[in-house]
């Protein structure tokens, strides 16, 4: 029975429907990546959330959704869509290994990195907006309208800020991807309890789950680094660098699993 074959932009679509679902959890995870350190104590997660809904709503955790959802159709849709393609180029002569499953993830994460480069800056900006000084304030209304802004303000240059930062992120974000994880689970049994997975929902999870916390883990640092240069408009300071990894973590083991 051959492969089945999903249309290219099938991969955009579900992160766009995860995206909706983890919103404000990446919200979250930006303005604490982009505080400024001036406090004597961090706020956390949780406070952030509660202070969000107490002075603006619950509405206010979905500020910046249009650039999410554009995110999400520029750097998912050709990172799940190149690798599909990758992977079934690869597969041409056989059953691919781990390592060549690797190469096309990197591949296509570098390749989504490029793509979404733009919309990361407008997520970033657009959900961190509240937390900068007034006088600092993008005031983006929309992801068009932030786009239309930079260009009028920063140039062309300016879509790609933070672009070699964004794109590192990106490869991280693939190492551990999903494929590589699923594949080790059902080629050998687990050590001590001798346990086979096969290839069904449990494995499915268990290699999301995988793949969602590895990646976070590995890649917060660039993550954090990518947030800081695209908050940072060409006239700003950017802030010294410190982690953020379990709002980042919270997002993306459930993202996984929706992809």
């Amino acid at each position: 029975m051959p492969d089945q074959r999903y249309p290219f932009w099938l991969g955009g679509v579900g992160a766009s429907m995860a995206a909706v679902c983890t919103h404000p959890l990446d919200l979250t995870k930006v303005r604490l990546q982009t505080l400024s350190h001036s406090a004597a104590k961090r706020p956390g997660m949780f406070f952030l959330i509660r202070s969000s809904i107490a002075q603006s709503g619950f509405r206010s955790l979905y500020t910046g959704l249009s650039a999410s959802l554009l995110r999400q159709m520029t750097y998912s849709l050709v990172r799940l869509g190149s690798y599909e393609s990758i992977k079934t180029t690869l597969s041409e002569s056989g059953r691919p290994s781990s390592g060549s499953l690797l190469f096309a993830a990197m591949l296509a994460g570098g390749l989504g990195g490029v793509a979404g480069n733009p919309a990361d800056i407008l997520l970033v900006r657009m959900t961190s907006d509240s937390i900068r000084p007034p006088e600092q304030r993008y005031g983006y209304s929309h992801a068009f309208h932030g786009l239309t802004c930079i260009l009028r303000e920063e140039g062309v240059r300016g879509l790609f800020r933070g672009l070699g930062t964004n794109t590192t992120r990106a490869i991280l974000m693939n190492v551990g991807s999903y494929d590589v994880f699923k594949t080790l689970l059902i080629s050998q049994p687990l050590p001590i309890i001798q346990f086979q997975f096969r290839d069904n929902l449990l494995c499915h999870v268990i290699s999301s789950i995988m793949a969602g916390a590895f990646a976070t883990t590995v890649c917060a640092p660039a993550d954090v680094l990518k947030s800081r240069l695209m908050s940072a408009s060409g006239n700003l300071p950017i802030q010294r660098v410190d982690t953020s990894v379990h709002p980042a973590r919270a997002k993306y083991g459930p993202n996984v699993c929706l992809l």
